[in-house]
């Protein structure tokens, strides 16, 4: 029988990447930022991603474009955009899902750099 995986996303504690997860074809991760840190600008090559805005607010700004971001908000990011996300004054907490990859680590976001991947 297949193991499911439940977690309460708004009771993880944490910071930048707060938690994550994978199974054979997706991974899974929760973003925390307090207001003004974020995910620096980047590209993802590999995979589109999806993002969804669990609480707080902020900015997504996809190859120029910027879009507000509310609890309750979904935005599809397309492989191969520059992307970046910023915490507004009341800070995110974000969940961004995605098909699976491999190499995936965390790093100090406090540096400007978050997640790493070797896509």
């Amino acid at each position: 029988m297949p193991v499911v995986e439940i977690v309460d996303l708004t009771a993880l504690e944490g910071r930048g990447p707060a938690w994550g997860t994978a199974s054979e074809e997706l991974n899974a991760t929760l973003l925390v930022w307090r207001a003004g840190e974020g995910q620096p600008e980047h590209v993802n090559e590999g995979r589109d991603v999806a993002l969804v805005v669990l609480a707080g607010s902020g900015t997504l700004a996809v190859d120029g474009a910027e879009h507000a971001l509310a609890p309750g908000t979904l935005a599809i990011v397309p492989r191969g955009a520059r992307r970046s996300v910023g915490a507004g004054p009341d800070g995110l907490r974000c969940l961004t899902v995605h098909r699976r990859r491999g190499g995936l680590g965390m790093t100090d976001f406090r540096t400007g750099v978050g997640l790493q991947s070797d896509t």
